[in-house]
């Protein structure tokens, strides 16, 4: 399915499903929430390097004309694993922001427990406990049995671990939408509401250690009511190529709520969907390869 998904190792990433989904609780009021004209820079591939400007994506002029400083990113969504607290240190004092990238919805083996910092990897606690499924085509990574209240002690553990520790202040969540074999056929019975109550349960979790939560290709699934149901729990959403393949439409409840958006397109020029990103008060980007190295053409 399209999504990111570096050429390198990324990092790996429940209750039983309840009929109905419970009222979001309140975000604490330290929870970063992102204003919807936030600039911002997408580099998965690596650790940051926040001396080199091109991962750093500064001195770019934007499409609409926009010059640096003043489209220079503000906000960092980086890998949660491979990044240390000395670079989100390093990112809050230039003044930016920085997302923690991690996969809820499957797991690879790409680390040892000395590089996750813990006594045994995510990977091998979800797979003794039984929570792994189906391979996910075209990646070394199985799918998440979400269902499972073990898988989501393993996944809130890395998120403490991995994104509140370091000093993150958002918290994506790559394969948040597995449900109905969206990502392909997981090996488990996965419903509409059971993937709400398992990101019901994180966010929650998120805004209790003071994260915020940015949803990820929820509009792949073209299921509006699964987008809106998210909607009150996540702080913004990224979105991949939503002008590519029409799903820009599925943002409209994040955008009527004052929800930041952030969109990679990887294909087009930038002048065949910026005007549009632009108008829509849509945070678009161009980058030019799907490895995500720092390169970027921001629309405003």
């Amino acid at each position: 399915m399209r999504r990111w998904r570096a050429l390198i190792a990324v990092a790996a990433i429940a209750l039983a499903g309840a009929s109905t989904v419970a009222a979001p609780a309140m975000a604490a009021p330290s929870v970063y929430q992102p204003a919807k004209n936030t600039d911002w820079q997408w580099m998965l591939n690596g650790t940051l390097n926040t001396n080199n400007a091109t991962q750093m994506g500064t001195g770019v002029t934007a499409w609409n004309g926009d010059a640096p400083p003043g489209d220079n990113p503000k906000l960092y969504d980086i890998d949660g694993i491979e990044n240390t607290a000395s670079t989100i240190s390093t990112l809050h004092g230039l003044g930016d922001h920085a997302i923690c990238y991690i996969e809820v919805g499957s797991a690879g083996n790409y680390y040892t427990a000395a590089q996750e910092g813990i006594p045994t990897t995510y990977y091998a606690q979800l797979k003794n406990a039984g929570d792994l499924g189906n391979k996910l085509s075209g990646y070394k990574e199985y799918f998440i049995n979400i269902n499972a209240s073990s898988a989501v002690s393993i996944i809130e553990a890395m998120i403490q671990q991995q994104c509140s520790a370091k000093g993150f202040d958002a918290v994506e969540t790559d394969l948040d939408e597995t449900f109905g074999n969206n990502e392909g056929k997981t090996g488990f019975t996965i419903t509409q509401a059971n993937e709400e109550t398992y990101l019901d349960t994180l966010a929650n979790y998120m805004h209790g250690l003071g994260l915020g939560w940015i949803a990820k290709n929820l509009d792949d699934t073209e299921n509006a009511s699964f987008v809106n149901a998210m909607q009150p729990y996540a702080q913004g959403m990224i979105s991949e190529q939503c002008n590519q393949y029409n799903t820009c439409s599925y943002l409209t409840s994040f955008l009527s709520a004052g929800k930041w958006i952030g969109n990679a397109e990887y294909k087009d020029d930038p002048g065949t969907f910026c005007p549009t990103d632009n108008s829509a008060d849509i945070n678009g980007i161009y980058f030019p390869n799907t490895n995500l190295t720092g390169p970027r053409q921001p629309c405003r």
